[in-house]
């Protein structure tokens, strides 16, 4: 059996703890997209991690991998290992294996993201600036360094070399040029450590697929910061939808795939970009200061709004998601009423979708429906029955819109705060 764990939303859904939690059956858990712009945090009893690029089965002990649609900031990836076996974790060639054709992110791309984001002005993406986007264009413009590049010297020093005069004629005018020998230098201070977790994960994957072996993979960001699906141009510079995990790793088409969308139970975004449902007023301030919305990786604020049911439907459709799992149903506890948008309006038309045209994205009008809250803490409830009446028709009513069953419910960042509404575990 495979599973897949996609955001729905603009990220921030809560996908760390899930997979976590779901890895507990797993064998394999794998990173297809994205590269350390994702933060995935997971608490377990008193200890806390925070991963960027390490694929969230690591934690237990998992065999994890790093596929090819990634892009590889090779530094943060040594500093991740460190952290994490200061805390007690095991981490070698047995456990974690590495594309060898994915893609390096180098200094000079987190320059070159700073760069475009100040030439945006006002227009800024609201990139974490950790070069990802940068690197994507190198892999797509067919200059990238791989990680098999590391493995010869002379050809490693030649690449670098044609990459750095590419770029520098750009960076002359910012007064950022950097130096190929100080790149080269600072790789091959690392390099050796690196590959000893190399490997032809496309090989891997498929070879445990054939022996049943349970296969995890995990998504970063959400579906609506995909690169042509999402809200473009407010988005990341990957594919996040689940299509990507088999050109991001090698893992052939197979039957037995379950999807599991993880969405919110309201609507959170970092940086810039269209957001229907936003609420700049208290209750706005009560969602981040009641769900922590802050971000992991780059500690902003997120913008906090009503549930979008549009949104999370085009997620559901287009990544071909079988079971929804709610997130954070704890943090709308104290509120009197819950509103939760079911289509929108823009002059005179009704769409139950977000237009694609960023100016009718930014012009639409949230339509709600109006549900009562429960005021009764839902913290740590493990049970759907033990669930407040006006949450349970909170969640019957979002089941029903997205014609997709939520099976799993969160109600608490720990492992065992988690309503498995399907027997999900017991029947993995």
């Amino acid at each position: 059996m495979f599973y897949t764990i996609i955001g729905t939303q603009w990220g921030d859904e809560g996908k760390g703890k899930i997979v976590d939690w779901l890895s507990t059956k797993a064998s394999f858990v794998a990173r297809f997209q994205g590269g350390n712009n994702a933060g995935h945090t997971i608490k377990i009893n008193k200890k806390t991690f925070k991963l960027n690029l390490l694929p969230s089965g690591i934690i237990r002990g998992k065999k994890c991998i790093i596929g090819n649609g990634v892009v590889l900031d090779p530094w943060a990836l040594v500093n991740e290992i460190r952290l994490l076996k200061n805390k007690g974790l095991k981490i070698n060639k047995k456990n974690l294996f590495i594309a060898e054709n994915v893609c390096l992110i180098l200094p000079i791309h987190k320059i070159i993201d700073e760069i475009n984001e100040l030439y945006l002005g006002k227009a800024n993406i609201g990139t974490t600036k950790k070069g990802i986007g940068p690197a994507y264009e190198d892999e797509v413009g067919r200059r990238s360094i791989r990680f098999c590049d590391l493995n010869n010297t002379d050809l490693l020093k030649e690449k670098i070399n044609k990459l750095i005069n590419y770029h520098n004629p750009r960076l002359k005018k910012y007064n950022k040029t950097i130096s190929s020998k100080k790149i080269l230098k600072e790789l091959l201070l690392i390099s050796n450590f690196l590959k000893q977790f190399s490997s032809p994960v496309w090989k891997v994957l498929n070879k445990a697929a054939n022996t049943n072996k349970v296969i995890l993979f995990e998504g970063a960001q959400g579906a609506l910061l995909d690169i042509d699906f999402g809200t473009y141009p407010y988005v990341t510079s990957s594919n996040t939808a689940s299509g990507q995990i088999f050109s991001g790793t090698g893992f052939g088409v197979k039957k037995n795939h379950r999807i599991f969308g993880i969405t919110k139970a309201y609507t959170t975004r970092v940086g810039s970009g269209p957001f229907p449902t936003e609420l700049n007023n208290e209750i706005g301030d009560y969602l981040i200061k009641n769900g922590h919305e802050f971000g992991t990786v780059t500690r902003r604020k997120r913008r906090c709004g009503w549930f979008d049911l549009n949104l999370v439907k085009q997620s559901v459709i287009i990544s071909g998601i079988t079971d929804i799992v709610l997130t954070k149903l704890d943090v709308l506890d104290d509120l009197d009423y819950i509103k939760v948008c079911i289509a929108y309006k823009l002059k005179n038309n009704k769409y139950n979708y977000l237009p694609v045209n960023e100016l009718d994205q930014k012009n639409v009008k949230p339509i709600y429906k109006t549900l009562k809250g429960w005021k009764k803490s839902t913290y740590g409830i493990k049970h759907w029955k033990n669930l407040p009446l006006n949450a349970r028709k909170y969640v019957n009513f979002l089941e029903r819109i997205l014609e997709t069953k939520i099976s799993i419910i969160s109600t608490g960042p720990e492992r065992n705060q988690t309503i498995d509404k399907k027997n999900i575990l017991r029947n993995i």
